[in-house]
């Protein structure tokens, strides 16, 4: 990858553009479906761009509860794009809506003083649930709801690669009905930074505009383009991240703690005393952090089997008093 980024072919992508970087988009696109794609530094302003395109002040979106564009964006959202979040519980599994719920939510319009429901931003897979996937029929079925109600849909894959390998489907099964997609080359792609909004030809040239206005632009971004391109070739290699993750939550639980059984690369963990488990594990040389109010932990291409042996061996059996006991 390193190798990739010296030797890539640049140009100014702010004037007249970068073909490193005007290849990744197109491959992007094509691998979405999507007519048009532009790179960004960050799968935040990604989304961002995405909610300022598509909402007015005065609009209200909906997404499900825990959402990163709800927790963890900084309120940008509301803040920038101007659009007033509505969580929605997850009434069909962990990070999961009914499109019967988005139906009820997205309601009929009211008077002139009323907020406007516009839109539904989706993920997948959805972080805070433990990398939980959206299969292909269970998306069309929200994006017609959606649409049926009038909403436009924006769709945060940051990890919509790890969605696809966990499905065995190519990544554009699941955008089906989608205005609007961020997708991430880090997350599990190994690339430095970078991800990518794609949507229409419009969207792509307006999302240029808004990316400039949110100091986005890059010169010699073929740079990091030509990451993002290495990182696109190792797509298939997640399902050893996924596996790993199976490794690791069934050693959890071995030793008797509460870790969910993961849908892809991320395995969630219920304590009873978050602030006490999370000092344990890092007393132990064990790097978690905290998510939805259990402890969060991520396998990656940096990570062997022979690392997660290791960890499981660190963390030890659960303390019952602390971390509680399985169930």
């Amino acid at each position: 990858m390193r190798a990739a980024m010296a030797a890539a072919e640049v140009g100014d992508d702010v004037l007249d553009g970068d073909p490193t970087m005007r290849k990744l988009e197109e491959r992007i696109a094509a691998v979405l479906s999507a007519e048009a794609a532009l790179w960004v530094p960050s799968g935040s302003m990604g989304n961002l761009i995405a909610l300022a395109a598509h909402l007015k002040r005065g609009d209200a979106f909906l997404a499900p509860e825990g959402a990163h564009v709800l927790d963890a964006e900084l309120g940008t959202s509301a803040w920038l794009a101007g659009g007033m979040p509505r969580p929605m519980p997850h009434d069909a599994g962990p990070g999961q809506l009914s499109p019967g719920a988005v139906r009820k939510a997205a309601g009929t319009p009211g008077p002139y003083y009323t907020l406007r429901t516009t839109l539904l931003c989706l993920e997948n897979t959805h972080n805070a649930a433990g990398g939980t996937v959206t299969p292909p029929a269970q998306h069309a079925a929200l994006a017609s709801a959606a649409s049926d109600a009038g909403l436009r849909l924006h769709l945060d894959g940051a990890r919509l690669w790890h969605a696809a390998v966990a499905l065995d489907v190519p990544p554009a099964a699941l955008t089906v009905g989608a205005d609007t997609v961020q997708v991430c080359l880090s997350k599990g792609l190994g690339a430095p930074v970078g991800s990518v909004v794609a949507g229409s030809a419009d969207f792509a040239t307006e999302a240029r505009r808004l990316r400039k206005m949110l100091g986005g632009g890059v010169r010699q971004g073929g740079v990091l383009a030509a990451a993002g391109l290495v990182a696109l070739d190792g797509m298939d290699r997640l399902v050893e991240d996924h596996a790993k993750a199976t490794q690791l939550a069934t050693g959890l639980r071995e030793r008797g703690w509460r870790a969910e059984t993961p849908q892809t690369n991320i395995v969630l963990v219920a304590v009873l005393d978050l602030p006490s488990t999370l000092r344990r594990l890092e007393l132990a040389g064990v790097r978690a952090v905290p998510m939805a109010g259990k402890i969060r932990m991520v396998t990656h291409r940096d990570v062997s089997t022979a690392d997660i042996d290791e960890a499981l061996s660190r963390i030890g059996a659960v303390d019952v008093g602390v971390e509680g006991t399985a169930s």
